[in-house]
């Protein structure tokens, strides 16, 4: 526990640079009417979880995922048995395609490690498209193995900003006497990334004048109400799926 708590607070206090230039990036696509678009596989995905539609998170969010193929593609669930299917990377482009991302989209990618073909394609198709692009990613580990793109590119070498999510090499911080680690961090610290980034971006839409959308939680009075309310501002570009 010491260490997992030693490393929330090294990420929960560091890089406060970095953390305002990712609120500015995405502050300002939110007052263009623009969409906060999160995305990440495997337990990345928990980021993207973080970010999109929960209480006390932003309304103009959207959680991509490789499922989407199967969700809005039309694909069989067989096209995503393969464990591998994210290392390679045409994925990457059909729900790129599938998303429903417009021009003034901003973009969280996270992947602890950030060599995937999907993920480190996802990171160059959204530039390619001229959108904002914040990575969370662990600078150690993404910097202890080679990347399997075809490019040789990583995640944290595409992005606008890149935020290390402070995880060691393999996430686990606690040894275990006959080799290997338990205690991942990586979802834990960047879900911590994200509530700050966004807890950042609705104090620059306050000084900007701007009322924040912000979820309430469905399970207070009104709280239903009011999300559906806001919800029906970006009809068709937020998806709120299981």
């Amino acid at each position: 526990m010491s260490r997992i708590e030693e490393l929330v607070a090294k990420v929960g206090r560091g890089q406060r640079e970095a953390k305002s230039r990712a609120a500015g990036l995405l502050s300002a696509s939110i007052e263009k009417g623009g969409v906060i678009q999160a995305f990440g596989c495997g337990h990345s995905e928990a980021l993207a979880m973080e970010i999109a539609g929960r209480a006390g998170g932003l309304v103009p969010t959207n959680r991509i995922a490789l499922r989407d193929i199967v969700l809005y593609g039309g694909e069989p669930l067989e096209a995503l048995a393969d464990p591998m299917v994210e290392r390679g990377t045409e994925i990457a482009h059909r729900i790129y395609q599938l998303a429903p991302v417009k021009p003034d989209d901003a973009f969280v990618i996270a992947s602890n490690s950030g060599i995937n073909g999907a993920v480190v394609e996802m990171a160059l198709l959204v530039k390619e498209h001229g959108h904002p692009l914040i990575a969370i990613t662990s600078a150690e580990h993404s910097a202890g193995v080679g990347s399997r793109h075809p490019s040789g590119r990583k995640l944290g070498d595409i992005a606008d900003v890149t935020l290390d999510n402070g995880a060691p090499y393999g996430d686990a911080t606690v040894p275990l006497p006959g080799g290997g680690a338990v205690g991942a961090v990586s979802s834990i610290t960047a879900a911590l990334l994200a509530q700050q980034i966004v807890v950042e971006v609705v104090d620059r839409l306050l000084a900007a004048g701007i009322v924040p959308p912000v979820y309430l939680s469905d399970n207070v009075p009104g709280g239903k109400e009011h999300n559906a309310e806001l919800e029906a501002r970006y009809a068709g570009r937020i998806r709120r799926t299981a």
